[in-house]
Parts: C-alpha cells; structure tokens; sequence
C-alpha cells in the first residue's frame, strides 16, 4: 500500500508536500515496525532499507520515537478509514454490521497478516501513560464509540453496550486468529454479531 500523508489539520495555510525521503521513511517502519516488531528494528536498519542517509533521517524525524508515534497515529486514522469504509451507506442491521464483521474477516485472512497493530504495539509498551498507548487507546476508544452510534440508528436498546461487546469480539477475533485458529476465531466474531443484528429494531 503506498502511503500518503496523514490528513492534515485544518489550517488557514496550505500545508506543505511531504518530502519524498520522508515518505520512504514511514513506508518503510510501516513494513519493519508491523513485520519485525517496534523494538526490534533498529534505527540503522530503517535508513538502510529506506534509502536515506542518516542526516536526512534525524532531519525529518529527530529520533526513532518521533517515528513510531507517527507510525501509530498513521495506523489510527487508517483504522478509522477503514471503519467508515465498512459502514458506508448500508441499510439495515445486517448489512451494516455484516459489512464491519466482513472487514475484519478481510483482514484475518490476508496473508501479510501480523496480529492488531495496536495490539502489537501495546504490547511493547506497558507504561499505560506513554504517547504510543494513548494513541492505540484512542483507536480503541475511537471504534467503540463510532460503534455505539450505529447500533443506535439501527435502534438497539443498549447501543452503548451492544458497541462494548462487537468491539471485544473484534479484538478477540484479532488476537486469537493470529494466535491460533482463525476459522474458529472468524466463527465467534459472527456469532456474536448476528445476535447483536437480532436485538436491533432497525430492518435487516
């Protein structure tokens, strides 16, 4: 997947291009920080494999911690693309939740696959309070809530909790598909999913 930049802020100045050095850099610690783990790749290895010198490296990002946070935050948003992107303009319970259940089939099932890159990256840092897990939480915190108010137009009668528990089994799904058995993994997560469309008043 070729990377753009982070949709910017909205400001009264036209933001700059992002430099194509600085595009390679974050391409590559997408591939490195997913594939081999955060820690475990090296500020060497990333200018190695992005083709820039070392000054252009700390010219763009300042140190390797500046990176991961901007690899983190760029997971987010494209977390929250992909969610809108599921959630579209469908009608009806089962179609709306159907198609997030479907994304993350998708994404179970796709041979690059690694784990939940918030997870992964959670794990790496156990301090609650750092940067990173604030921005994982976020995403999180971002899915449940987006959740809660689908299942609200789709008139559930607890949207709040119905979201808490499609987001667990969500991220249940994630973990153990990875860990061991995604068939039964991709199984639970629909389960769940179609007893949540049931309790839903909206037309499936």
């Amino acid at each position: 997947m070729t990377l753009t930049a982070p949709p910017p802020v909205a400001t009264a100045r036209r933001e700059r291009p992002m430099a194509p050095a600085k595009i390679r850099i974050l391409e590559t610690a997408q591939r490195l920080f997913y594939d081999e783990g955060i820690r475990a790749t090296g500020v060497d290895l990333l200018i190695a494999e992005s083709s820039v010198t070392k000054a252009t490296f700390y010219k763009h990002f300042g140190s390797k911690d500046r990176l991961v946070l901007d690899y983190v935050e760029i997971q987010r948003q494209r977390g929250a693309a992909q969610l809108e992107e599921a959630i579209g303009d469908a009608r009806g319970a089962a179609a709306t939740i159907g198609r997030v259940v479907d994304m993350v089939e998708s994404t179970i099932e796709s041979e690059s696959y690694r784990g939940c890159p918030f997870m992964n990256a959670a794990a790496e840092y156990p301090d609650r309070q750092h940067p990173v897990r604030e921005v994982t939480a976020a995403h999180t915190d971002h899915v449940a809530a987006r959740l809660s108010e689908v299942f609200a137009e789709l008139g559930h009668p607890m949207p709040g909790a119905a979201a808490d528990e499609l987001t667990l089994a969500i991220n249940g799904a994630h973990a153990w598909s990875y860990m061991a058995d995604d068939v039964a993994a991709r199984a639970g997560l629909r389960r769940v999913a179609e007893r949540l469309i049931a309790e839903c008043d909206a037309p499936r």
